[in-house]
Formats: structure tokens, C-alpha cells, sequence
């Protein structure tokens, strides 16, 4: 064999060369197509903690600007919902207890119809003033645990709570 036939055999890939780098593109655009996924996941999961993050602000608002007790003297002393369910009439803060929307309210009470597969639900406990870790009967005291849960599909997103006391 001349010197000349050996370099022509040289310049091209061999067989093996070529599936090593077949290997090595193909795991590499694997790799790619797998974070791509876990990006896509990720976005969802940020997009559903945001709108939770919302609807609990929503619910944050509509608390705030509740009086503490019922307005209407007619309306008894007994704490709690003075309706349908869920709550549709809310006038104080105790119409909220133990109350489920769905679709979820923003913070004036209105439904949010845009968010069907969305829930929030309400929880209120009443605590001992001196003991925050002491439940006491609705209408115990005055200062009251608020709790909201917030569901998407039926999958809870986020749950929290903040303390609303009689001014």
C-alpha cells in the first residue's frame, strides 16, 4: 500500500466513531428534552402556587373588611353562617365559618367565575387571647383564627391562616 492510499483511508470516520457520536448527540438531546419536561412541570406548579397566593389575598381582604360581629342585632348571638351554603349573604365575619366556595370569591365577597377548578375553604376557630394554642367555643372571645384552604381539582395547593381580633 502507498503512502497516498493511506491517507485517503484516514480522512473519512470509521463505523464505531459514527455511533459514538450518534450515542452522544442522542443522550444529549434526551437530557435536553428531560429538563425541558421538568421545566414545563415546574411552570405549572409556580403557576398554580401564584393563583393560590391570590386567592388566599382575596380572602385576606374580604376578612379585613368584615366587622367582627353581625351588624343586624336580629340576627341572634349564635356564631355561624346565617344561610345557605355556601354562604352567599356575609356580613360579618362569622358567616365565613366553616364555609366552601367554589368557584372561589375575590375580596369582596363576588365569585370568581374564571376559576371553576378552584376552591377555597374557610375555617374559623376561636382562641383563647392568652393561649393562642387554646380553641374555645365559636363566639368565645375575641380573637378568632381564620384558616383558608386553597384546592385546585380537587388537590389542595396551599393552606394558611392569620389572626383576626375585635377591634
Amino acid at each position: 500500500m502507498t503512502q497516498t492510499s493511506r491517507r485517503h483511508a484516514r480522512c473519512g470516520f470509521t463505523l464505531i466513531e459514527a455511533a459514538v457520536a450518534t450515542i452522544v448527540i442522542g443522550l444529549g438531546i434526551a437530557a435536553l428534552l428531560a429538563a425541558m419536561g421538568a421545566g414545563a412541570r415546574n411552570s405549572h406548579a409556580a403557576q398554580q402556587l401564584t393563583t393560590a397566593v391570590l386567592l388566599t389575598q382575596e380572602i385576606r381582604e374580604w376578612t379585613a373588611a368584615l366587622p367582627f360581629v353581625d351588624p343586624d342585632p336580629g340576627q341572634g348571638a349564635i356564631p355561624g353562617p346565617d344561610g345557605s351554603s355556601p354562604q352567599v349573604f356575609v356580613d360579618d365575619l362569622d358567616d365565613l365559618m366553616n364555609v366552601t366556595y367554589s368557584p372561589p370569591r375575590d375580596g369582596r365577597g363576588v365569585a370568581i367565575e374564571d376559576l371553576p377548578d378552584w376552591s377555597q375553604t374557610l375555617t374559623l376557630t376561636w382562641l383563647d387571647p392568652d393561649d393562642f394554642s387554646s380553641p374555645l367555643s365559636p363566639g368565645g372571645s375575641d380573637l378568632v383564627d381564620v384558616r383558608v384552604d386553597i384546592v385546585y381539582q380537587g388537590r389542595q395547593v396551599m393552606t394558611t391562616s392569620w389572626l383576626i381580633s375585635r377591634r
